[in-house]
Order: structure tokens, then C-alpha cells, then sequence
């Protein structure tokens, strides 16, 4: 795993975008002490979900077309995406956060 950020980076609740080591770009997630990680590419058109919000219930709107996606677990929870979000092992150590591998789609 590695340190991508520290929690007072990530607007709470909101987003952030970050590289990994291996270039690939995160989405980080936070609500309170919690933050989960996606992949930052929508499903729906590839534009990157750091870009949008968090609303609601603790849904990431993308803010291109409006597609919202679970904060947790990815889930789709209005189109016109179709498809979860690909989510990464997350971990908060103090104020630390560190972003491992991509995690089994369920």
C-alpha cells in the first residue's frame, strides 16, 4: 500500500484525485474518517469522477452526465452509467491514506 494523501486533503465530505505509483489515477472518497477508492474514470464516458460531488446520501455524482455511484461499494445508483465503479483497497492509518491494489469486483 501506498501514502496517496492525508485525510485533510479530502473535503468532507467530497473528492479527491490522485496518482498511484503505477500511474494510475484514484478517486478518493471521504466521509467523516472513513474514504474508500475508485478507479477515477467514470464508466459511463471515462471522465473523471474526482471532478464531481458527493450528494445525498453519500452518493459521487459524475459531473459530466450525471451518473451517481455508491460512496462505499461503488453500486450504481442512477444511470446513465450501468456499470460499479472499480473499487481499490483503502486504509486510513492516522492521517494517512493509503491505496493498494484494485479489490474483486462483487
Amino acid at each position: 500500500m501506498h501514502v496517496v494523501a492525508r485525510l485533510t486533503d479530502i473535503p468532507d465530505p467530497g473528492a479527491l484525485g490522485v496518482a498511484l505509483p503505477s500511474g494510475e489515477n484514484v478517486c478518493l472518497v471521504r466521509r467523516g474518517r472513513d474514504v474508500s477508492a475508485f478507479l477515477d474514470e467514470c464508466p459511463h464516458s471515462g471522465m473523471p469522477l474526482s471532478e464531481g460531488e458527493v450528494i445525498g446520501t453519500c452518493e459521487l455524482e459524475c459531473a459530466w452526465h450525471g451518473a451517481r455511484f455508491d460512496c462505499a461499494t461503488g453500486a450504481v445508483r442512477q444511470g446513465p452509467a450501468e456499470e460499479p465503479l472499480v473499487r481499490y483497497e483503502v486504509r486510513v492509518d492516522g492521517e494517512d491514506v493509503l491505496v493498494g491494489g484494485r479489490l474483486a469486483a462483487t
